[in-house]
């Protein structure tokens, strides 16, 4: 086989994907934004209804001079890895105030959420021996609808068949079976899951999950270990932006975030006891060997965090409320049929077709409203949807037009 015949291979792939109208390759480029941020696209403005910036952080002074001042400091990029000469002093002042925002330990930094994912799970699959990469003795167990990140994380960690399983999408007593199934099995149990799923604004029940945990701590001589993504509730979900933790009263042992959504700069971490953070330090692969996040981007992330936890913050998280309780009740009047009554601001219009989704997403994009088609694979068959993302900034105004536009 030529390398001509492997192209053809990936030609007719990609013409697969175009025919499926699930293609994502042919983005939608922002030329910037006006004083009421608007995307400007060839120059015409659009509401932006597809951005995980729910509180609109991206756009405030505050936070963007911060970013200016870190990068005058520090320069426009790190330099190297943070165990070589990568540290900056304003990446250390993040790690700690992120960790009191969660009323943990300790934090580290990652160069995003995913990174985080395709690190953490595997460091703690790892075996007690020195030249274990995994363990035969581990199993993890993850919810059937967790982010692609999770997913890939679990793949790389190169366990066996059957040092995996997946619990019905948020069934905790389907959860609850796998755990007393596999007692005596093995000897750790490492249950991962995402707070809020991405494409259908709904959340885990922490507290309920970390409970059935808890219950079968002890019938693993290693524990039950419980790892939650909540990128998509942190600075978003939650009285003061705490996430799906705050709103459901549990707490995971280890807690991945992101930076790059409702704190509205770039970047991952995880929050966890200083046990686990000091391991990580020494065991993921994409901290040890990644650049961390520029100087400037947390600089940005600072200010996103002392911001959320001001009265300014306070009233972009209430605003937020209020525009998703205003979309809802003008949707469900409109007629829209909803994919799951979500509290988040994410808000799923269900469609039910790839190509019908893709067709209406372009009508909107013909009306002023950048809004996104969602299809299969990245939600099951006959789930497609338009993922509609309220804002904060967001005004009434652009909330009766969106609605009317459908």
């Amino acid at each position: 086989m030529s390398k001509s015949d492997f192209e053809k291979i990936l030609q007719g792939e990609i013409a697969r994907i175009d025919d499926a109208k699930t293609s994502k390759r042919n983005e939608r480029v922002i030329e910037g934004f006006t004083a009421e941020h608007k995307a400007i696209i060839g120059g015409k403005e659009y509401s932006v209804f597809n951005s995980n910036d729910y509180l609109g952080l991206r756009h405030n002074e505050k936070v963007k001079r911060a970013e200016a001042e870190a990068g005058e400091k520090y320069g426009a990029g790190p330099g190297a890895v943070r165990f070589i000469s990568g540290t900056m002093q304003v990446h250390k002042d993040l790690e700690e105030r992120i960790a009191s925002f969660h009323a943990r330990e300790a934090a580290i930094l990652f160069s995003s959420a995913f990174a985080v994912n395709m690190a953490v799970i595997h460091c703690f699959l790892k075996g007690q021996s020195k030249d274990s990469l995994v363990s035969n003795d581990v199993l993890v167990v993850s919810d059937a609808l967790n982010h692609r990140s999770i997913i890939d994380g679990v793949r790389v960690a190169g366990l066996e068949k059957h040092q995996k399983a997946i619990f019905e999408h948020m069934n905790l007593d389907d959860l609850n079976r796998v755990l007393a199934e596999n007692i005596g099995k093995f000897r750790r149990v490492v249950v991962v899951s995402d707070g809020v799923f991405s494409m259908l604004g709904e959340y885990q029940d922490l507290k309920k999950m970390q409970e059935v945990c808890d219950k079968y701590d002890g019938e693993y001589p290693e524990g039950v270990i419980t790892i939650v993504d909540d990128a998509h509730g942190v600075a978003a979900f939650g009285e003061s932006g705490r996430g799906t933790e705050e709103i459901t009263g549990g707490r995971a042992d280890v807690l991945v975030g992101t930076f790059g959504k409702g704190f509205g700069s770039d970047g991952g971490y995880v929050v966890a006891d200083k046990i686990y953070v000091d391991y990580l330090r020494e065991s993921a692969a994409t901290y040890i060997y990644s650049n961390p996040f520029s100087p400037g981007t947390a600089g940005a992330a600072l200010a996103a965090v002392n911001l959320i936890d001001s009265d300014e913050g306070k009233n972009l998280i209430e605003k937020s409320r209020a525009n998703i309780s205003l979309f809802k009740e003008r949707a469900l009047n409109g007629g829209l049929k909803f994919v799951t009554d979500s509290r988040h601001p994410i808000q799923p219009i269900l469609v039910g077709d790839s190509a019908k989704a893709r067709a209406l997403a372009d009508k909107l994009f013909e009306n002023g409203i950048l809004a996104t088609s969602i299809s299969y694979p990245v939600v099951p068959k006959g789930n497609d949807e338009i993922r509609v993302q309220i804002s904060a900034l967001h005004s009434p105004d652009e909330l009766e037009k969106l609605v009317s536009s459908f």
